[in-house]
């Protein structure tokens, strides 16, 4: 997983506490937020699926998880688009799996 903190640096002024405070959070909320997609995507509730990537995704941007942002705008995409399920359960297998690898990374980076 491959992640820059380039943003966040930038609206932090560099400042570690605050970068650490901010990925802290991220480790609090997405899990379970991700679980929250999963279950609006396994109820095929495209207004949830919509919200629950949408919030995923600018978190995502801003820790410079790029692949994780780029997917929840897919997953935005077709939960007000088309409705393609197929497309949402695909996409929403690989964010997950690089979700998972970033909580492991930025747990070390915390340590």
């Amino acid at each position: 997983m491959k992640y820059d903190l380039g943003k966040l640096n930038e609206l932090s002024g560099g400042d570690q506490e605050f970068n650490a405070s901010v990925i802290e959070t991220f480790l609090l909320e997405t899990p379970e937020d991700l679980s929250n997609l999963k279950k609006a995507v396994a109820n095929k509730e495209f207004d949830h699926i919509y919200q629950f990537a949408h919030k995923i995704k600018p978190n995502a941007d801003l820790l410079g998880v790029d692949s994780v942002r780029d997917e929840m705008l897919k997953i935005e995409g077709h939960a007000r688009g088309d409705k393609d399920i197929d497309a949402i359960e695909q996409t929403l297998e690989s964010a997950e799996k690089e979700l998972q690898n970033s909580f492991t990374e930025f747990k070390a980076y915390l340590n």
